[in-house]
């Protein structure tokens, strides 16, 4: 038996060489830093050095869990997650059942086509977009609204409002690009399935029903799971490049908080706290929501 795994790791050497590359980038940029999260268990100053800084135990995490900034940040990014995580899973798999309907090659390949291409746009010049279509002064939809004698509303001036808009412009540009998975999990189906389904009779909703449906499943499953592992690692860019002091009551969260408190206040071992916490919360919901689908679905990430 050792003879034959020595044999097979001599016979994959080639492999593991061109492996070597990315694992030791891996190594530098992923886990060599994570020796860094001991800063949050000191009161870190740049001209002590992490070393000598002097260590306080839980007091950074006991000053977050204290502040009145933690439960806006914490019910901001759950909002802003679960909102998207509701509206951004059905989406992409009727979008791919969808596609999966349409006979005409042609047309299938450009419609496709126009779904992915909005994924290819900057997060600068998405919101850029953002600011420039819903401008109450002359934006698209102000100089539309006053062809009919209307006054367009200041959406991203308004708190209640920022959650719609961030959510709904997210699907609108990731939408055909994260049905591309469920299109692969789609025409993996064996064919004569739906040979079988016609001869019985069975309708196109039928069909989506009873053999995409459910064989798809497992995909859908695993993408959730993944997406529930990062509730609270709400993307940065998008909420801070449309925050303003108008709906910050909205759009204050974990990731932009952690931005003002770590490079603008130069609190660094608080923001690493609030950071740390950010990820052991992830993990755990990662790991609870897994143990959920297992039970329940038999299916899992791991």
């Amino acid at each position: 038996m050792k003879k034959t795994k020595v044999t097979a790791i001599k016979k994959s050497i080639p492999l593991y060489v061109l492996l070597l590359p990315s694992a030791i980038l891996l190594f530098c940029f992923a886990y060599l830093p994570l020796g860094g999260l001991v800063i949050a268990f000191k009161k870190y100053s740049p001209a002590l050095g992490v070393i000598d800084s002097p260590w306080v135990g839980m007091k950074n995490f006991v000053q977050f869990f204290k502040s009145y900034q933690f439960p806006i940040t914490i019910k901001n990014t759950l909002i802003l997650s679960l909102y998207g995580l509701v509206v951004g899973t059905p989406l992409p798999v009727a979008l791919a059942l969808m596609c999966n309907q349409m006979k005409t090659k042609m047309f299938k390949k450009v419609f496709q086509v126009i779904t992915y291409l909005p994924h290819f746009i900057s997060t600068m010049v998405m919101c850029g977009l953002i600011l420039i279509i819903l401008s109450p002064s002359n934006g698209l939809i102000a100089n539309i609204m006053r062809l009919f004698g209307q006054e367009a509303p200041n959406l991203m001036g308004s708190a209640g409002a920022f959650k719609h808009v961030y959510v709904w412009s997210d699907i609108w540009q990731h939408l055909g690009w994260n049905s591309i998975i469920y299109l692969a999990a789609l025409s993996s189906i064996d064919p004569t399935y739906y040979e079988a389904a016609t001869i019985d009779g069975a309708t196109t909703m039928q069909k989506i029903r009873y053999i995409d449906l459910p064989l798809i499943m497992p995909t859908i499953i695993v993408l959730l799971v993944m997406s529930a592992g990062n509730i609270l690692g709400i993307g940065f860019e998008k909420v801070f490049l449309l925050q303003n002091t108008l709906n910050i009551t909205a759009s204050e969260i974990i990731s932009t908080y952690v931005y003002k408190i770590g490079l603008q206040s130069s609190q660094y071992s608080l923001s690493t706290a609030i950071g740390l916490f950010n990820t052991v919360v992830n993990v755990i919901i990662l790991l609870i929501v897994n143990f959920i689908a297992k039970k329940t679905t038999d299916t899992s990430l791991f």
